[in-house]
């Protein structure tokens, strides 16, 4: 079953768009939901977004070009339904600095600093390139649009 939407609110800047945002085709058709904003906000550059189409699946990347309307809640793109699943995967950029463990101070502050330094190991990995979205990126950027 697809559902459509219309627009219900006035138009929004990109700088406002926040993950679990519904993404919808441009004939109003729910398309699924924003994982991640690329951009630059402090020289106001807006790149894209990365927008989940099901739970767990990879996310695709919509060009800023792509964007038609922005309102509360609601990001309308141009595309259509396939030309939005013709779209590629999208690719989060290489990292190229390590999440630093922090202050260890005491047995908990040791313990809370290799937890931190786990945490970058798993979620955050150090990249010298381009890369997919591990599942565990996947998972938390799940967890984090079901809690809006």
């Amino acid at each position: 079953m697809i559902h459509t939407y219309a627009a219900m609110s006035d138009p929004v800047s990109w700088l406002m768009i926040e993950a679990g945002w519904r993404v919808l085709a441009a004939d109003g058709s729910d398309l699924g939901r924003v994982d991640e904003v690329a951009g630059d906000d402090s020289a106001d550059i807006f790149d894209g977004l990365a927008v989940a189409g099901s739970a767990l699946g990879k996310p695709r990347y919509v060009l800023s070009e792509q964007v038609a309307e922005i309102t509360q809640g609601v990001v309308r793109l141009s595309l259509t339904r396939e030309q939005f699943a013709a779209l590629g995967e999208f690719l989060e950029p290489a990292s190229s600095e390590e999440i630093e463990a922090g202050d260890k101070k005491g047995f908990g502050g040791e313990l809370g600093a290799e937890a931190r330094k786990i945490e970058g190991e798993v979620f955050a990995p150090t990249q010298r390139h381009e890369h997919s979205m591990n599942i565990w990126r996947r998972i938390a950027f799940f967890l984090r649009r079901s809690r809006r």
